[in-house]
């Protein structure tokens, strides 16, 4: 059974950075994409950052502060964050998607449990 697991998240003031860490596992062949996804209280789910292959996309307004970035051997994906403001705070999810295992070709979706991140001001 894949497996995803975030990590990384913390408190940090406004104007700080954070680096997530986010790794699958579970006798992995591929993951086609990986992405971040974040949900603030009261806020539905939203794009913050994907990657598949070479190609990145994200959230809006996030370019230029947030990077995401991959490690295909690891089966791990990054999100360094940068200048970080309140508006931030809300729980990191990982989403591996596109996922074939060795023995199931069949393309999963896999979900982490999220991580929190906390900006003050």
């Amino acid at each position: 059974q894949v497996q995803v697991v975030e990590s990384g998240g913390g408190l940090v003031q406004s104007g700080g950075s954070l680096r997530l860490t986010c790794t699958a596992s579970g006798n992995i062949r591929i993951i086609h994409q990986m992405g971040w996804y974040r949900q603030a209280p009261g806020k539905e789910r939203e794009l913050v950052a994907l990657i598949r292959e070479d190609v990145t996309r994200y959230g809006d307004g996030l370019k230029g502060r947030f990077t995401i970035s991959r490690d295909n051997a690891k089966n791990t994906v990054y999100l360094q964050m940068n200048r970080l403001v309140p508006g931030d705070t809300a729980v990191y999810f990982c989403n591996a998607d596109g996922v074939q295992t060795r023995n199931n070709l069949r393309p999963k979706s896999v979900w982490g449990r999220g991580t929190q991140v906390t900006v003050s001001s």
